[in-house]
C-alpha cells in the first residue's frame, strides 16, 4: 500500500505532490516549478516559508512549545492586543480574544458565546445560503449549503438560513429566538460573492433592534486579503464578534475569536476551553505574521495587486466577468467552459488556481505577489483557456 493509501478518502485524487515552497512559488517532487495563486485556501498570505515566520517558529520551538492554559505565557496577550487594535481601529470598542486551532473552532467559540449570552430560548444562529463556516457538526449546520448537510443528519438544531444579501429575508428570519447573525463579508467557498454596505448596515440595524449579536466570519477574508484588515471594514459597521484563522499563522494552525468586552463577559471560567489554543508556538507564528503584515502595509498591497490581477483576468478571452475584493477574486468563465477542466490545464501549465464553482475559478495569491508573477500567471491562465499546448 502507498503512503497515500493510508489516508482517509476525504479528498479527491491529488494530481501533484508538493515538496517545497518559497514566496509565491511551489515545487513538486519532480522539481517542477508552479505559481501558487491559491495560497492553500488563502492561508499562506505572506507566501511560503516566509523568513520572519520561519525564524519565529524555529526560535520558539527551541524555547517553549506548550504548557496548557492552566498557566500564563507571554506571546498570546501580545497577539490579542494587536488583533484588538486592527479589528476596531482608532476610537472603536475594545474586545477580548479566545485562541484556538482552526476557523471551525473559532466559529464554534462564537456560536457557544452567542448561546451563553442569549440564554434559554434564545439560541438560534442565522446565516446565509451559500455561506461556509466549518466542518464540525455545528459549523456545518451554520454553513448555508444544504447538500453538505444530508450525510450527517441529524445536525444540531438552532440554525436558520436566509438568502444572501436579501435584507427582507434576514428581517423575517431574526425573531426572539435568534441569538446571533453570522455572516461572511465575501462568500468564499460559496463562489466569491462580496456583500454590500447596504446589506451589512441593514443587518446591523436588525440585530441592534432585536438584541441579537452580529458575528462576522473573517476566516478567509481577514488580515488584509480584501484590501482592508478585515472585510467588514469595507462596510462601515462595528461587529460584536469576529472570527479568523487561515492567514493568522501563515500555515501554522491557529484560529481566534474576538468579541467586544460586553459580549465576551458572557463566558465564565470553565465555559469554553481548548488544549492547544494560544500555545507559544502558534502565537509566535501569529506575532511574526502580524508584524510582517503591518510592516509591508498588506491591505494596500492587496488593493494594488488585486486591481492588476482583476484587470488582467477581465482581458482574457473566455472570462465573462471578475468579482471579489482585493486579492480574493473569482473569474466567471464563458459557457461551456468548465472551471475544473480549466484549473487542471492551468496546473499543467504551472499555475495553481481553484475551481470554486462549476463555472468560476478562485484566485487568492499571496499578498506579497509581485507584478511579474501576476503577469506570468495571467499568461498561463490565458493558455489554459485556449486549445492546444499548455507548455510555457
Amino acid at each position: 500500500m502507498s503512503l497515500g493509501g493510508l489516508l482517509m478518502n476525504t479528498y479527491p485524487p491529488q494530481p501533484v505532490t508538493f515538496v517545497r515552497g518559497e514566496g509565491t512559488l511551489l515545487w513538486d517532487e519532480d522539481g517542477r516549478r508552479y505559481l501558487d495563486f491559491f495560497s492553500g485556501v488563502a492561508v499562506t498570505s505572506l507566501g511560503h516559508s516566509h523568513p520572519a515566520v520561519a525564524d519565529a517558529v524555529a526560535e520558539q520551538a527551541r524555547t517553549l512549545l506548550h504548557v496548557s492554559n492552566h498557566f500564563a505565557t507571554t506571546v498570546a496577550p501580545e497577539v490579542a492586543a494587536t488583533l484588538d487594535r486592527l479589528i476596531m481601529g482608532p476610537g472603536g470598542s475594545h474586545g477580548k480574544v479566545f485562541f484556538c486551532n482552526s476557523g471551525a473552532e473559532a466559529n464554534e467559540c462564537a456560536i457557544k458565546l452567542a448561546r451563553k449570552r442569549g440564554g434559554p430560548g434564545r439560541h438560534v444562529v442565522v446565516s446565509a445560503y451559500g455561506s461556509f463556516h466549518g466542518r464540525t457538526l455545528a459549523t456545518l449546520h451554520a454553513t448555508g449549503q444544504p447538500a453538505k448537510h444530508e450525510a450527517f443528519q441529524p445536525l444540531p438544531e438552532g440554525f436558520v438560513h436566509a438568502a444572501w444579501c436579501d435584507v427582507a429575508a434576514f428581517d423575517a428570519a431574526v425573531d426572539e429566538s435568534v441569538a446571533a447573525v453570522l455572516l461572511e463579508p465575501v462568500l468564499g467557498e460559496g463562489g466569491v460573492h462580496p456583500a454590500t454596505a447596504e446589506f451589512f448596515a441593514a443587518v446591523r440595524r436588525i440585530c441592534d433592534d432585536r438584541g441579537a449579536l452580529l458575528m462576522i466570519d473573517e476566516i478567509q477574508t481577514g488580515l488584509g486579503r480584501t484590501g482592508r484588515w478585515f472585510g467588514f471594514q469595507h462596510f462601515g459597521i462595528e461587529p460584536d464578534v469576529v472570527t479568523m484563522a487561515k492567514a493568522l499563522g501563515n500555515g501554522v494552525p491557529i484560529g481566534a475569536c474576538w468579541a467586544a468586552d460586553e459580549v465576551a463577559a458572557a463566558f465564565a471560567v470553565g465555559d469554553h476551553a481548548t488544549t492547544f489554543g494560544g500555545q507559544p508556538f502558534a502565537t509566535s507564528a501569529a506575532r511574526a505574521v502580524l508584524a510582517a503584515m503591518e510592516e509591508a502595509d498588506i491591505p494596500a498591497r492587496a488593493v494594488a495587486a488585486g486591481a492588476r490581477l482583476a484587470d488582467g483576468l477581465a482581458s482574457i478571452p473566455g472570462v465573462r466577468s471578475v468579482r471579489g475584493l482585493g486579492l480574493l477574486l473569482a473569474a466567471e468563465l464563458e459557457a461551456p467552459l468548465e472551471a475544473k477542466e480549466v484549473a487542471s490545464r492551468a496546473l499543467q501549465g504551472g499555475l495553481v488556481v481553484n475551481p470554486v464553482t462549476d463555472s468560476a475559478l478562485r484566485l487568492a495569491p499571496p499578498l506579497l505577489v509581485s507584478d511579474d508573477e501576476i503577469d506570468e500567471g495571467l499568461v498561463i491562465l490565458r493558455r489554459a483557456l485556449e486549445t492546444g499546448a499548455l507548455s510555457p
